[in-house]
């Protein structure tokens, strides 16, 4: 079953990479009694990711702010090392949260996998923005393909907020 408007998160664990090394962060830290913007994407240093999707959401992490969003995330089905050297090359300003779903779990519990096996990527998570009140979905917008950012975009969520 695919996550909708009006469902709660499901509860997960992200691993995330602290000065200490990696750490998990869970859904409840991050969404409860929070506005939070998520971002799912298939996979860290592609090209659609982190030229088209990512940088909209870097740089309108102000307009964000001003319609009261607690913070900005990013998920993806890579490991907690891969994220966190991708949110150190597209957000050295670390205006965005950087969450690996490793094992695609969260990606799973949510109804929102893609499997790129045929390209050598195997399971992943589809490109998606949501908005997420208190650990309830408002908007969610999934791409119908994972190499647009359209309807997933910055600008979209913005306007939907």
């Amino acid at each position: 079953m695919t996550i909708k408007a009006g469902d709660r998160i499901p509860k997960a664990n992200f691993s995330i990479m602290t000065p200490e090394g990696p750490a998990l962060r869970s859904t409840d830290e991050i969404f409860k009694g929070r506005k939070v913007i998520l971002i799912g994407v298939p996979g860290a240093f592609t090209p659609t990711c982190s030229n088209a999707h990512l940088p909209g959401f870097v740089n309108k992490a102000e307009a964000f702010k001003q319609k009261e969003i607690d913070e900005i995330a990013v998920t993806s089905v890579n490991d907690v090392f891969v994220m966190d050297a991708w949110g150190k090359a597209t957000d050295p300003a670390e205006k965005i949260s950087f969450l690996a779903d490793g094992s695609g779990d969260f990606a799973r519990a949510l109804g929102l996998t893609l499997d790129l096996s045929e390209r050598g990527l195997g399971l992943r998570s589809q490109r998606y923005a949501m908005f997420v009140d208190d650990g309830v979905v408002k908007k969610l917008n999934v791409e119908t393909s994972p190499g647009k950012a359209d309807a997933s975009s910055a600008e979209t969520l913005l306007e939907q907020i």
